[in-house]
């Protein structure tokens, strides 16, 4: 067995606010402590389901580089930095067996959700693929499945878990924080948050062939909010990229990776 776990950082017992996942802070050191070890914990439940798989852990924060890798459980390989394929989900390919998603957040928008967002705060503020809208989860979940992945479990506070059961059915949640506000949570104590982790991870994993991800098989329509309309000129130079409206871009994409990729480049060039 293969499993790729996608490793974010908002959603971790003990993250509250920017400053808690922000590079330069120290709240944020001491949060990277906290990721590593619920990483750890999904990988040991990895391994409590099938002992001998081989688990790829990827970065999915910021610029990929926030797990203590000398922290990290040594039976993992961890993919690290950017640029690198499918940024979130580095490693996904058709060998890959399942996916879990750890210290994920709500979809930009999301009421009351802590540190809610959709691939760049500072950016996007909506994402639609053929009218859908959709957040990290939902998209993340949606390449999984084109590649023949089912994404099994998701980690973080209660609105992604309520996110997850709608937008992925069959997908298992562990939550680790209840969300009081946008910078507000009631949390578990992070050695309980590890413990539910990982011992969801077996049942999530055994339980794969019942998650319903979204799946969008041939060509998407996709439309990207931004929060202003200065951010959709750099954008607007790609071939085939067109203007909705002031701050509404609109593309048409061969499939749904073409999509993914480029969602990614529209946050990238509109925070420049």
């Amino acid at each position: 067995m293969r499993v790729l776990v996608s490793v974010d950082m908002e959603g971790i017992a003990g993250v509250v606010h920017g400053d808690d996942v922000l590079p330069g802070h120290g709240e944020y050191e001491r949060n990277r402590a906290l990721l590593t070890a619920e990483t750890n914990a999904a990988v040991r439940g990895v391994h409590a389901f099938e002992p001998r798989a081989q688990v790829l852990v990827t970065e999915a924060h910021a610029h990929f580089r926030n797990l203590l890798p000398e922290r990290l459980d040594r039976r993992a390989e961890l993919l690290r930095g950017t640029p690198k394929p499918y940024g979130m989900m580095a490693g996904l390919d058709g060998g890959v067996d399942a996916a879990l998603f750890i210290g994920y957040h709500g979809k930009a928008g999301t009421a009351r959700s802590v540190l809610a967002h959709t691939v760049s705060g500072g950016v996007v503020s909506d994402v639609r693929c053929n009218g859908r809208s959709l957040g990290e989860l939902g998209l993340n979940a949606a390449l999984a499945a084109h590649a023949g992945v089912p994404p099994v479990l998701v980690s973080g506070d209660d609105t992604v878990a309520a996110e997850a059961a709608e937008v992925v059915p069959g997908m298992h949640a562990v939550v680790v924080k209840r969300a009081l506000g946008a910078r507000a949570a009631a949390m578990l104590h992070p050695e309980e948050a590890c413990d539910r982790i990982e011992q969801a991870v077996p049942a999530a994993l055994a339980g794969r062939d019942a998650v319903r991800a979204p799946r969008f098989d041939g060509p998407v329509r996709l439309e990207v909010r931004v929060h202003r309309p200065r951010m959709t000129e750099l954008v607007l130079l790609i071939p085939g990229m067109e203007l909705a409206d002031g701050c509404t871009l609109r593309y048409e994409a061969a499939d749904f990776p073409t999509a993914y990729d480029v969602i990614e480049l529209i946050a990238t060039l509109g925070a420049l």
